[in-house]
């Protein structure tokens, strides 16, 4: 008796402890139940209007907080898009401008349907009727002046999905160095305005070459600029209680400029112009006015890049290499119209210059002579032609022995004739010594002038090549940096 009095305590003990865990098990079931009650959509009929009025009484209107059980939870974001044109880049103020449809989807938690008893697996609703989140690209700079749109799809597993036009005029760095060959890389950043990475994260949709391939098949716009890539990166945050930081999705979109209509009409005719003006060089200085026809010329291109200057970039971040290869076919011209007023100079008044010293008779009519080839034709020199003057005098002197004549008038009239001739024969000898000096100061100009044209064709050569290799250097470096 008394056994079973002692073993009555337990049983009661073991009895409570049973009824505490039926009672926790009750509990979850009853949770579990009230949970799929208010998660899942019962309709009453396959229909739309069964649909919404199931809507309407557990999700529609509830746009103030976040579609999740715990604010704790964060909702993730999957975004993609697509570049439907280019519009414009303006270099001057350093903005894209562009057209593209942003893809948005998340998920409502607790949504979902039977599409078998509801009659559809996703329905079209207002989207001032949900959550939507916010959603940016911080490199916008003006309005968006797309269309407006005013619906959204939902689907039965309670996915969202939300299709929205963006007309973007956003910031862009440019980089016009190597203009009209240049590739310039522009970013859209989107992340949430307000909500940081606790709240909202962002992921891809799509893979980045997926977004490429759609953007080139839909992309209607043929203009100065051509999409050659996209590329995307997510940077890594740390996801903390005080944490502040934004989850970022960044789309590198890489453009290149159609450089065609820019080599027709800006480097072929100015290659042409200064050709003209390097062959102006084999025109005679002494027979043709050179010095026109240079002047001509660069009248003729100073009028050309005033016409042609809409054409070139404003401004940025550098110089770009097409001013400095304008520049320097401007200067190019200039100095070859100095280079012929100097040696027009030098030939046309070389007859009112003073004989030409020795050492630059040395220097210039023997051995640059010999470089640049133009050694002067032999002729007569000095001597021969004092030579020739005392020839002339002694063969002009009267001989001792016509003293003799008998006719003394006739002597006298002899030796008047032969002073005359004399004289006459020293004027023509001063007169040659003129005409060698004035020969001299000829062929030195002509020795500058080949000099000068050599010159100037080796500085051209060197200043083009030296362009033209900046520009595929900072060409390949621009495309291996992408």
């Amino acid at each position: 008796m008394a056994a079973v009095l002692h073993s009555r305590p337990q049983v009661a003990g073991f009895s409570a402890s049973f009824q505490q865990v039926q009672l926790i098990i009750y509990c979850l079931i009853i949770q579990s139940l009230l949970i799929k009650s208010v998660g899942t959509i019962n309709c009453s009929e396959p229909t739309t209007d069964a649909l919404l009025t199931a809507l309407r009484a557990s999700f529609l209107g509830k746009t103030e907080v976040r579609p999740v059980f715990n604010l704790r939870t964060p909702t993730n974001i999957s975004l993609s898009f697509t570049l439907y044109g280019i519009i414009d880049v303006d270099e001057k103020a350093q903005v894209l401008d562009t057209f593209i449809w942003v893809y948005l989807f998340w998920n409502i938690e607790g949504l979902s349907w039977d599409p078998d008893k509801c009659g559809t697996d996703r329905i079209s609703l207002p989207r001032k009727k949900l959550w939507i989140p916010d959603i940016v690209i911080n490199e916008f700079m003006d309005e968006n002046k797309s269309p407006d749109t005013y619906y959204l799809y939902v689907y039965h597993n309670g996915q969202v999905m939300d299709d929205i036009p963006f007309h973007v005029i956003s910031s862009c760095n440019l980089d016009i160095y190597t203009f009209p060959f240049d590739i310039q890389n522009c970013t859209f950043t989107f992340n949430s305005y307000l909500h940081s990475g606790n709240d909202v994260q962002m992921h891809f949709h799509e893979p980045v070459e997926e977004t490429l391939k759609t953007s080139l098949n839909v992309m209607k716009t043929k203009g100065e600029w051509e999409l050659v890539d996209i590329l995307a990166e997510k940077p890594e945050i740390l996801f903390q209680a005080s944490n502040n930081s934004w989850d970022t999705l960044i789309y590198y979109i890489v453009l290149r400029r159609r450089a065609t209509l820019y080599i027709v009409n800006l480097l072929i005719p100015s290659c042409f112009l200064i050709t003209v003006d390097l062959f102006s060089f084999l025109l005679p200085p002494q027979n043709v006015d050179r010095s026109a026809f240079k002047m001509t010329l660069i009248l003729g291109y100073t009028v050309f890049l005033l016409l042609m200057n809409d054409l070139l970039p404003v401004t940025g971040n550098n110089l770009p290499l097409i001013n400095a290869f304008f520049s320097l076919c401007l200067a190019l011209m200039v100095a070859s119209l100095l280079e012929t007023i100097i040696i027009t100079n030098i030939l046309c008044g070389s007859s009112c210059y003073p004989p030409l010293p020795e050492w630059v008779k040395v220097l210039f009519l023997n051995y640059l002579a010999r470089l640049v080839r133009l050694r002067k034709k032999p002729s007569e020199n000095c001597e021969d032609r004092k030579k020739e003057t005392n020839h002339c005098e002694q063969a002009c002197e009267i001989p001792q022995s016509e003293t003799n004549l008998k006719k003394s008038a006739s002597l006298q009239e002899l030796r008047k004739i032969s002073q005359e001739l004399l004289y006459i024969r020293q004027q023509v000898a001063k007169h040659f010594q003129t005409d060698q000096s004035e020969d001299e100061w000829v062929h030195f100009g002509q020795v500058i002038d080949r000099l000068l044209f050599g010159i100037y064709v080796l500085f051209l050569s060197v200043s083009f090549f030296t362009i033209v290799v900046f520009w595929v250097y900072w060409y390949n470096l621009s495309a291996s940096l992408l």
